[in-house]
């Protein structure tokens, strides 16, 4: 984890050494809001394989299913934790009730003593954004609850972890999002959760900075999650034949994928330098050599993607999209770049004799 090296007070190593087993996250303390199913569970998963112990959280108890109505639960990701010797704790946490987050940190410190690592994963398969369709034709109805849900619960939590964090002066928090460029597919509101989630890091970045924390945004990349494997009708096991519908489907990752990306990221002694940035299992893997739970090393952005089956219109739409994006970025660099000449130097830098840039 990033920060400066020292012993917990609890005896324990403190995070980012590695103990007798080589885990590298060995007595990390890790709460991963969201971790019922999808990316949330897989980087659960893979933070207790490399040795820390995880808070999973999440609003799907047995008997008590989200509104999803989804058969997973947090306790069910506890146990394929457990299962493996990897230790974890499933608690029930709405995350849009700033109460329940409230006492959730506040419990983590009262039992551990202190927090290292928060990722944010909350909703991130959430049914009220899957519509389809150009901005004039989205349905709006349930939009006020999917940014609650998919959204403000990102900052509800992240607003109540960081003191924990910056009490400790190291850590980091992690946003999972979808696709590694600015734009993400459906329709207005899915778009602006999204795109807010990237920039959501990239705020809290700028000011964790002084007090030696990171954050930073992550996707995935094809995901095999639970709805994708029945989506394709075809488990775990199985997933190669989903590529008799869509070839694209063989380049695809479990959620334990981008789980060790977060892994890599946590262990990286210089996290604080790509602190801000917006990254992709694919590209992580092929950085830091880590490989799916099969011994692969999927690699999305390598691939030719088969755009065969997308009608002509979206095609269209998206070249367009990514066009002005391009000109979009060129003129923010400028534009920032012409800003951060007007600031006045600070005391820090000029101490440093340095100039932010």
């Amino acid at each position: 984890m990033p920060g400066k090296p020292q012993r917990s007070t609890s005896g324990r190593d403190a995070p980012g050494r590695s103990d007798a087993r080589g885990q590298k996250l060995a007595g990390t303390i890790a709460v991963v809001a969201g971790a019922t199913r999808g990316a949330g569970r897989g980087i659960a998963r893979a933070l207790a394989e490399a040795g820390a112990k995880v808070y999973c959280t999440g609003r799907s108890l047995r008997g008590n299913p989200s509104p999803y109505n989804r058969p997973e639960t947090i306790e069910e990701t506890a146990e394929m934790i457990s299962a493996a010797d990897g230790s974890a704790v499933a608690l029930r946490v709405d995350h849009t009730v700033e109460a329940e987050v409230e006492a959730l940190f506040q419990r983590v410190d009262r039992e551990c003593g202190r927090l290292d690592l928060l990722v944010n994963s909350i909703a991130g398969e959430n049914p009220l954004m899957s519509q389809w369709c150009s901005f004039w034709k989205t349905d709006l109805k349930n939009a006020e609850a999917a940014f609650r849900q998919s959204l403000l619960s990102h900052i509800i939590t992240a607003k109540h972890a960081a003191p924990y964090l910056i009490r400790n002066r190291r850590g980091l928090i992690v946003e999972v999002t979808e696709n590694d460029v600015l734009s993400a597919g459906g329709n207005p509101v899915t778009q602006t959760v999204k795109l807010a989630l990237k920039g959501l890091a990239l705020n809290m970045a700028a000011e964790l900075r002084p007090h030696d924390v990171a954050a930073v945004a992550i996707t995935p990349g094809f995901l095999r999650s639970e709805t994708m494997l029945e989506r394709f009708g075809v488990t775990e096991q199985t997933w190669r034949e989903g590529g008799k519908k869509d070839q694209n489907f063989l380049e695809s990752e479990s959620p334990l994928f981008v789980g060790r990306a977060v892994v890599a990221l946590a262990g990286d002694p210089g996290i604080l330098e790509r602190s801000g940035q917006l990254f992709s299992s694919w590209e992580l893997g092929r950085e830091y050599r880590f490989t799916d739970a099969d011994g692969r090393r999927p690699d999305w952005g390598a691939i030719k993607i088969d755009f065969s089956k997308h009608p002509e219109q979206l095609l269209q739409r998206l070249r367009t999209g990514s066009e002005v994006q391009l000109r979009w970025l060129t003129e923010m660099r400028r534009k920032t770049k012409h800003f951060l000449t007007q600031l006045p130097q600070t005391k820090t830098e000029a101490g440093r004799g340095t100039r932010t840039g």
